[in-house]
């Protein structure tokens, strides 16, 4: 006597040796014994042998039809031996029994299990249902197929247009375009940039970037919503100075100038002057609402994204010939120097001049300071203004930048809409040039005064701190250990940050004797620092990535095969005249400071990877290894 039974979710057939009522001892055909439960046997049979009866019964599958055996069933339960009798129309042998279980159980959209071996016919309409579902099962399917055939032929599928952002971003791996996307990787050995770059549905490299940074950041555009912008205050005193600002050539935002007045018989009145939007945008409002959402301007090279509508901007923006709204900090200075007194003001300030760097630099630097300055406009209060920030920083006892530094600027020729035809050109300055130390020191000396003002007023504010090496946002005002200032609080880019527009308010109702718009500790505040350092660093990670795009674009461009670097921290290398940081696994282990030819190999614009050779150590640099200058992490 033998028996089919299900076992581990398997049917299996084997041959009796010891019936104990409710367990059973059996062997099976590879002759292996087990005991079963007799509540597990589904059937007893004396012939076949076990090892052929299952083989035999799906020999009988191709001729039992599901939809045929759901006709012929009643609607209420069985057993399926009882239906196979009925069925075959005599009673139905072992092989025609099991066949007709393993049909039943291959069908489980036509019958429902109900317990061992018996079954029940699904319901008309859950039928119907489910039957849809496998026809739309199969569809898909079919369609994924499709879908894989063009894509690994390079071939973009017609459903792919209205979600490319999706499946080079946000993919969503229950889509069938996903599917086949992955599935056509993996394939062609393509990944998903490169593989729809190849079927031409990403317009260019840069636009692939571009386009990732906006649907992070800017998932609903970058238009701004229409808002008019805030008139200009009527009832602040005119300021009795002639401002003048220094700044790059491209910049608009522009956020401070300066003034210097004599004071007979005590030296010098020195003014700093920062934009004031905060006198015209209220906290709370629709503008309010904008640059709290963006929290600051976005730099790429060529381009930018402002965190002020161009309206507000051009109304507040200290650009010349006009009177505009400022908070001004001046500072009494003595002819040695010191600075004796300071007073902070709200008033209108009439802007005489923006002077650029590229005009005045030629003038006004190390060169031309050591020989005796010509005569050109502002020359002696640019001097001047020189020597307090080079006392102020002498006070400090920190540098106000790395000398061997070096700022590098981006200029794009051509329409960015057509990213791949522009060419690219970067420069590079060295940074702590009179004119930056002149800015940076005044800049320095303004937002740890105003913080110190805050603080004392018990006024909350956002403050940047630096302790162990590490820089933060803090709401408490603690030291910046890198500037070597008790407190520094960001109020001097208003028009492009929202820290420095948020503490603006604060110093605002500070010298209004108001009540600031954020109380101490409260929610609001720690929000805007939280979502501020989080937004900022994002941005910054956009911009760094955008001029390793550009100066990828610039190593082609002038079709540069060898090009030197310089080591620097954890074996990283700055290849030379470009802010581009690379890591050599083929070099050996340098110190900082010491120089290496490479050999550029490859580039890869859509993941801005860099393939370079060591080639030799170059001969050591004149500058000292201590003072080159700390590399950023590489990217990789």
């Amino acid at each position: 006597m033998h028996v089919l039974f299900e076992e581990d979710g398997a049917f299996r057939a084997a041959t009796i040796l010891a019936d104990n009522d409710s367990s059973l001892q059996v062997e099976t055909a590879s002759g292996k014994r087990s005991k079963i439960k007799a509540a597990s046997v589904l059937l007893r049979y004396d012939e076949p042998a076990p090892g052929v009866l299952l083989e035999q019964a799906e020999l009988l599958l191709p001729g039992i039809e599901a939809d045929f055996l759901w006709e012929c069933v009643t609607d209420s339960e069985f057993h399926f031996a009882d239906f196979a009798d009925e069925y075959f129309g005599h009673p139905a042998s072992a092989v025609e029994a099991a066949a007709l279980l393993l049909a039943l159980h291959a069908a489980p959209v036509y019958f429902h299990r109900k317990g061992r071996g018996r079954f029940r016919k699904a319901p008309p309409e859950i039928l119907q249902a489910a039957l849809a579902g496998l026809e739309k099962k199969r569809q898909q399917a079919l369609t994924i197929e499709r879908m894989v055939a063009q894509l690994t032929s390079f071939n973009l599928p017609p459903e792919f247009p209205p979600l490319l952002g999706q499946l080079l971003y946000r993919p969503d791996r229950n889509r069938g375009e996903t599917k086949a996307l992955e599935a056509a990787c993996s394939e062609t050995g393509l990944s998903v940039a490169h593989l729809l770059h190849r079927c031409g549905a990403i317009r260019s490299p840069y636009d692939y970037h571009l386009q990732r940074f906006l649907l992070e950041q800017f998932p609903r555009g970058t238009a701004f919503p229409a808002v008019e912008p805030p008139l200009l205050p009527v009832d602040l005193p005119p300021a009795d100075v002639q401002a003048f600002s220094i700044d790059d050539a491209t910049t608009t935002e522009i956020d401070d100038a300066f003034s210097l007045q004599s004071l007979p018989g005590v030296g010098w009145r020195v003014g700093i002057h920062i934009a004031a939007p905060a006198l015209g945008i209220a906290r709370g409002s629709p503008l309010d609402e904008i640059a709290r959402a963006r929290l600051s301007t976005v730099y790429m090279p060529g381009s930018k994204f402002t965190m002020l509508p161009d309206a507000v901007v051009e109304r507040y923006t200290l650009a010349s010939g006009r009177a505009l709204p400022a908070v001004s900090l001046y500072l009494t200075v003595t002819p040695e120097l010191e600075i004796v007194g300071d007073e902070s003001r709200l008033e209108m300030v009439p802007v005489v001049a923006n002077l650029r760097h590229h005009d005045i630099e030629p003038l006004f630097n190390e060169q031309t300071l050591a020989a005796g300055l010509a005569q050109f406009p502002f020359r002696d209060e640019l001097l001047t203004l020189w020597q307090l920030a080079n006392a102020c920083e002498g006070r400090r006892g920190k540098a106000s930048a790395t000398p061997d530094n070096k700022d590098f600027n981006f200029r794009i020729e051509g329409d960015l809409d057509d990213a791949e035809s522009c060419r690219v050109e970067i420069s590079a300055r060295r940074r702590g040039s009179p004119l930056d130390k002149l800015v940076a020191e005044l800049m320095i000396v303004a937002n740890s005064t105003w913080g110190a003002l805050l603080a004392s007023r018990g006024v909350a504010a956002i403050y940047r701190v630096q302790g162990g090496g590490k820089v933060r946002m803090s709401t408490a005002p603690q030291a910046h250990e890198g500037l070597g200032v008790k407190q520094y609080a960001w109020l001097s880019s208003p028009l492009r940050r929202y820290v420095d527009l948020l503490n603006q308010w604060q110093l605002v109702a500070c010298l209004k004797a108001d009540t600031p718009p954020f109380a101490a500790r409260s929610d609001a505040l720690f929000a805007a620092l939280r979502d501020f350092e989080l937004t900022y660093a994002a941005y910054a990670e956009f911009q760094r990535g955008m001029e390793r795009y550009w100066c990828l674009r610039w190593l082609r461009q002038q079709g540069i095969e060898r090009i030197a670097a310089t080591i620097g921290r954890e074996n990283l290398a700055r290849l030379d005249d470009l802010p581009l940081v690379q890591r050599v696994p083929s070099a050996p282990e340098l110190k900082p400071g010491q120089r290496i030819l490479l050999q550029i190999e490859s580039v890869d614009y859509l993941t801005l990877a860099l393939g370079c050779r060591y080639l030799e150590t170059l001969p050591l640099p004149t500058t000292p290894a201590a003072v080159i200058e700390k590399l950023p992490e590489a990217v990789d």
